[in-house]
């Protein structure tokens, strides 16, 4: 009990940082979120858009891995798929355990329903969506997540902290309304009491580029999340960890 109100608390701290006060409405929504699957904004599990929480991609896989999820299989739908439109159709199985039947979920992605910064990966977007829709199915999560919300690819960048106000795009910005991974990455570094140089090495490491810039959304992402539960369970091993790239050369962000 006692941890689910800190990290209710914890929540709600983050979320105002990144978006300002949200309506009473979505606070009972993320305690209930908090309580009943330790979902996490700083892991980024969750955003806030229009005022309404959506799940992402990592954090349904994290709360399957909690929940002992036995494993996930996709399955292209080539009859029903278009590779020479960029139109592909997957299927998603997820096995909640040894016994279990599977949940499964379908998802497509063509160059009308994804951004342009990653127009040309229609195929992984779809086996994503997929993998999202089985997983919510498996593990009773009503909210829709990120990753299905094609119409926001059209939405021009808004800033974390209002809502309803354009932003220019920078600090790998996700142009759909979604928070600046810049803006996460900062809040962890702050709330852990991180290097910033340190952990800026790491993350060009993890990405495996020569700057952090050079990374994609997904992968940025990916490394936030890492970095988020490395620091929620071992922070120390994490310190000894950054400490490694102390003598490495500077990477630029």
């Amino acid at each position: 009990m006692k941890r689910n109100v800190a990290g209710f608390r914890s929540n709600v701290k983050l979320a105002r940082q990144l978006w300002g006060e949200p309506s009473r409405i979505a606070l009972r929504g993320l305690r209930d979120l908090t309580a009943g699957y330790s979902l996490s904004v700083a892991a980024g599990d969750l955003q806030l858009l229009d005022g309404r929480w959506y799940v992402t991609h990592s954090g349904l896989l994290r709360l399957a891995t909690r929940r002992g999820c036995r494993g996930i299989k996709t399955i292209l739908q080539q009859r029903i798929s278009d590779p020479t439109g960029a139109r592909w159709i997957f299927k998603a199985i997820v096995y909640k355990s040894g016994r279990s039947r599977g949940f499964v979920g379908h998802g497509d992605a063509d160059p009308s329903n994804v951004s342009p910064l990653v127009r040309g990966a229609e195929m992984r977007i779809a086996e994503t969506r997929a993998v999202n829709r089985a997983l919510r199915k498996a593990y009773g999560i009503g909210l829709c997540s990120v990753e299905e919300l094609g119409y926001l690819h059209s939405l021009p960048e808004q800033s974390p902290r209002t809502a309803g106000s354009p932003a220019t795009s920078n600090g790998n910005g996700s142009g759909n309304g979604q928070p600046r991974l810049r803006d996460r990455l900062s809040l962890l570094i702050r709330q852990h009491q991180l290097d910033p140089t340190l952990v800026k090495r790491y993350a060009a490491d993890f990405c495996g580029t020569e700057a952090l810039r050079d990374a994609g959304r997904d992968l940025v992402e990916s490394f936030i999340s890492t970095l988020a539960e490395q620091a929620a369970k071992d922070r120390d091993g994490l310190i000894c960890k950054l400490n490694s790239y102390g003598s490495t050369e500077a990477v630029k962000s």
